[in-house]
């Protein structure tokens, strides 16, 4: 599924317009962006929560010269899956 067809998606089951529901997930993406920017934890019961976590710097190789090189240290983005959405993804089996 791609966005426009989550916005469909969205729409049709709050019975938005498309507008509105584009509006509606754009501010609702932006507003998860901003806070995991401020290093926040974002957890919305039964879906999942989105974490921020340091990776730390370190060596790695080129594989195709095999040289080593430096990988910078960078921040990451973490989602775990509440239990509600992993039961719902696992109940077809």
């Amino acid at each position: 599924m791609n966005k426009a067809e989550l916005i469909e998606s969205i729409a049709s089951h709050a019975k938005l317009t498309k507008a509105d529901a584009g509006r509606a997930l754009d501010a609702t993406l932006e507003s998860i962006s901003k806070s995991l920017k401020k290093g926040d934890r974002i957890a919305l019961v039964g879906f999942g929560s989105f974490t921020v976590n340091k990776r730390a710097a370190r060596t790695g190789r080129n594989p195709q010269t095999g040289k080593e090189i430096k990988i910078a240290a960078k921040k990451v983005v973490k989602f775990k899956a509440g239990a509600e959405l992993s039961g719902g993804v696992n109940k077809g089996k």
